[in-house]
């Protein structure tokens, strides 16, 4: 229930934050995707997380193919979608699910 919770908590405490910027600088998300690349810092914490979000993907598939728990690759969408701090405590939430 620990990693259900991070899951939300990863969805929208983010979320709050880009809705605001977007808020304030318009729903340009090629403004938003421009900001990520604004400064050194924020361009290692943008691979940084693509990175892992790709690392995140390519583990989601192998023990998926393996544990044959096809519900957890709705984590992937949720990854790229969302982000890795939904992602990531999503998978494990339904990696420790018993498969049905």
């Amino acid at each position: 229930m620990a990693y259900l919770a991070l899951a939300v908590w990863g969805a929208v405490h983010p979320m709050a934050w880009f809705v605001t910027w977007l808020s304030a600088n318009g729903w340009d998300f090629g403004g938003m995707i421009d900001a990520w690349y604004v400064n050194a810092a924020t361009t290692g914490l943008t691979w940084d997380l693509t990175i892992a979000a790709i690392a995140l993907t390519v583990w989601i598939v192998a023990e998926t193919w393996m544990r044959r728990n096809w519900s957890a690759l709705v984590a992937i969408p949720a990854t790229f979608l969302i982000g890795v701090s939904c992602g990531l405590p999503l998978y494990l939430f339904l990696r420790t699910r018993p498969v049905t």
